[in-house]
């Protein structure tokens, strides 16, 4: 009996429970500690910071660069490329330089033939616009080109034909009701008188055709008046534009 008892006494609960357990208090301190110090972390140093990892892994490359802070941490990462804001920018400059070119060149092409008063050329948000009058480019309520004003618009092609930007040609005409067997109304007329400017330029200029778009406005988009003959002289033309791939703002100059 007192043997029995005695080895009763021997007996031990098992405890090898409390490894494990111990483990994960453990871990869920380490958790809570890392809790904590993220939300002490500056918000707007942390967002500097992720978008220049961002920039690099997307590039490539990139340059990591002590801040000098003396704890010999790397508090800043800088890239060794231009942002994508900056090269934008420089795009911007570049397609800009190049269409003041192109403007410089037609304003003397066009002083050279005495289409001055005709033909007009500005720099606007959209792109590079040409402005030619009706009077020179088609006899009246009709949408062929006249032969006078080809050579012209050859010129005009040959100084775009290197270029990949994107051009529209929109057809104007005035507030004068036309209907004939050929143009019912004045978007007809408006139309086709684009559309025959796009042809010549890809026939005779060269200019490739996928670029081109037409817009036909008819005469809702008046440039002048029309209550006089001279503003809606001004306001039946041809328009030609080169359009902008990069946008204005992101040069800021105009």
């Amino acid at each position: 009996m007192s043997k029995k008892k005695k080895e009763h006494h021997e007996e031990h609960v098992d405890e090898t429970w409390l490894i494990p357990y111990a483990d994960m208090l453990t871990l869920l301190l380490a958790l809570f500690i890392v809790m904590f110090a993220m939300s002490k972390v500056d918000n707007k140093k942390l967002q500097k910071m992720s978008q220049e990892f961002s920039a690099i892994f997307s590039s490539g490359k990139g340059v990591l660069v002590e801040s000098g802070t003396g704890n010999g941490v790397v508090s800043s990462m800088k890239e060794s490329t231009p942002s994508n804001a900056q090269s934008e920018s420089n795009n911007s400059k570049i397609e800009q330089d190049m269409m003041n070119e192109i403007k410089k060149n037609i304003d003397q092409k066009v002083a050279e033939n005495g289409y001055t008063d005709k033909i007009k050329s500005k720099i606007t948000e959209e792109g590079l616009a040409i402005s030619i009058q009706d009077i020179i480019l088609f006899r009246s309520g009709d949408s062929t080109v006249l032969a006078n004003i080809q050579p012209m618009l050859i010129e005009i092609s040959k100084m775009i034909h290197s270029l990949d930007n994107n051009i529209k040609v929109t057809g104007h005409t005035d507030n004068i009701p036309i209907a004939t067997e050929t143009f019912h109304s004045n978007w007809e007329l408006s139309a086709s008188r684009a559309l025959n400017v796009m042809k010549f330029m890809v026939t005779s200029g060269g200019v490739d055709e996928k670029r081109f778009s037409i817009q036909a406005y008819g005469e809702y988009s008046p440039e002048e008046t029309n209550s006089t003959e001279q503003g809606r002289a001004r306001n039946r033309r041809v328009e030609i534009f080169i359009l902008r791939k990069y946008s204005l703002t992101s040069n800021g100059n105009k």
